[in-house]
């Protein structure tokens, strides 16, 4: 019997000459080398037939998130580019939300003591982020406010090169409080995902939660009277018209994070959170903002407002049936 090389290994002697008709070793080669091009072929065909998805870079964000907007501005664009509405109808409810988290150093605190608090955004991979859109005049905005909707606080952190925000707070009262993320993340792709996170931070010592003050439409600050006219419903998106006056006269508003108001509108009992946008323009002394109730219940709305330098915040307790 004629001996046979093995593949990868020299003869150990003579080798015949090969004869016409191949022997079974060369035939089983050649069938396993065939059948190797044959799938890579035929992967190759069904590769270009059925292409992967393109990448976006970004987690897909549902649209409504918790800014409301008026009529025919939402997803709203900043800078020309589109923006992704994350999170559900009234945000700030999870940590976590479109693929971004809140992830802060501390969240415990001495109340009234004056104190720091740190955070980062990370995305899913726990990268930090650090591409934010401006919006409204800055690029986060950090709302503050405790669990019985008193002790608001609108804060604007900085943000250091490697992704951390840091921004002066004082609790002034123990308790459970609320922090509230609000930003706009510009991903690599420059895709922007609007996005409000939160979480909770605490204060120790005895908390004696108050009642929430009943419905008006009226607001006394320092020598400022706030009233607002329009009635907030259950899915629909209704304009609230704020007026501020002072000694009988309109107040004169001063702009403030790009426009002549700021309201902030918090569900009580899950403390949902609703972003209201103005509109750009004001059609005689009133400030109009356009606000859609995404539950029943009753609501603290807070509205920042300008004169003379000083920002105030006048605050209603509004019911949604």
């Amino acid at each position: 019997m004629t001996e046979q090389p093995v593949l990868g290994h020299e003869p150990a002697g003579p080798v015949a000459e090969p004869s016409a008709v191949p022997d079974r070793s060369t035939l089983r080669l050649a069938l396993v080398v065939g059948g190797l091009v044959l799938a890579v072929l035929l992967g190759f065909g069904l590769g270009r037939a059925n292409p992967p998805p393109p990448s976006t870079g970004t987690a897909p964000a549902a649209a409504g998130g918790g800014h409301t907007h008026p009529p025919g501005t939402a997803p709203h664009a900043h800078g020309g580019a589109t923006v992704e509405q994350a999170g559900p109808d009234s945000a700030g409810l999870s940590v976590s939300s479109a693929g971004y988290t809140l992830d802060p150093s501390t969240v415990a605190f001495t109340a009234g003591r004056a104190g720091e608090f740190r955070f980062r955004i990370t995305d899913e991979r726990r990268r930090p982020a650090t591409r934010f859109a401006v919006v409204h005049d800055k690029p986060m905005h950090l709302i503050v406010v405790r669990r019985d909707l008193t002790g608001f606080q609108h804060l604007h952190p900085t943000m250091a090169a490697d992704g951390t925000w840091t921004v002066p707070l004082t609790l002034p009262e123990p308790g459970v409080w609320r922090a509230y993320a609000d930003f706009t993340v510009v991903a690599d792709d420059g895709r922007q995902t609007a996005a409000t996170l939160g979480v909770d931070l605490t204060a120790p010592g005895g908390y004696a939660p108050r009642p929430l003050p009943a419905p008006a439409t009226t607001a006394t600050v320092d020598a400022f009277t706030v009233d607002y006219q329009g009635t907030p419903k259950l899915g629909e998106s209704v304009p609230l018209r704020f007026r501020v006056t002072t000694g009988g006269a309109a107040a004169p508003l001063e702009p403030y994070l790009g426009a002549y108001g700021h309201l902030v509108a918090l569900r009580e009992g899950d403390l949902g959170y609703l972003h209201v946008h103005p509109e750009t323009r004001r059609d005689g002394d009133p400030v109009t903002f356009w606000l859609t109730a995404p539950g029943p219940g009753r609501y603290r709305m807070f509205l920042d407002f300008q004169v003379a330098g000083v920002v105030r915040t006048a605050a209603f307790t509004v019911t949604v049936p």
